[in-house]
């Protein structure tokens, strides 16, 4: 499987994919249509990547302004593949990769940073636990995208967090909510 940036400044940059079926990237296809929802281009703010695999979500969104990203990954061989991702599409000094699970390291990042956020666990996990701890870390008004299984959606409102688009692409589902 092949996967690139689509828009903005790295434009065309094709990605790595860590070998195996451990990481499921985002298509091309559902990454276009979740930036189609949120707007095409951004004015600065972080987001942060959880489950980041490749780091497509994360990358996409500083390629179309988003100023500085946090990807977090459990699995090492994905984690370094994130970090050559953003070297290779110019953004190697606006990353920073957590190495981690997400449980744990949502509670090292600092509160009240990131105007946007990609949830994107494996299906079978799904996003719930996640978007829960969330909200903290969000700015208000704040974005959290999260990516899951079509015929499992999470529920309307977690937390601090108020879904307000949902849609779905064949059998992958995507939920985006707000901070409140």
């Amino acid at each position: 499987m092949t996967t690139r940036i689509i828009a903005g400044t790295a434009r065309g940059r094709h990605l790595a994919v860590p070998p195996g079926v451990a990481t499921r990237p985002t298509s091309d296809k559902v990454r276009g249509a979740v930036f189609n929802v949120l707007g095409q281009f951004f004015e600065g703010g972080d987001v942060l990547d959880l489950y980041a695999g490749t780091g497509a979500l994360a990358l996409e969104a500083l390629s179309r302004g988003c100023a500085r990203a946090v990807c977090v990954e459990a699995d090492r061989r994905a984690a370094g593949i994130v970090a050559r991702n953003a070297e290779a599409c110019g953004f190697g000094e606006r990353v920073e990769v957590v190495l981690g699970r997400v449980p744990e390291a949502l509670g090292r990042l600092a509160r009240g940073r990131f105007a946007l956020a990609f949830v994107d666990p494996p299906y079978a996990e799904g996003p719930e636990t996640a978007l829960a701890a969330l909200g903290p870390l969000l700015a208000p008004g704040a974005r959290a995208v999260a990516e899951h299984d079509a015929r499992r959606p999470p529920p309307d409102r977690l937390g601090s967090l108020a879904l307000v688009d949902r849609r779905t692409y064949g059998g992958t589902g995507i939920s985006i909510y707000q901070r409140e």
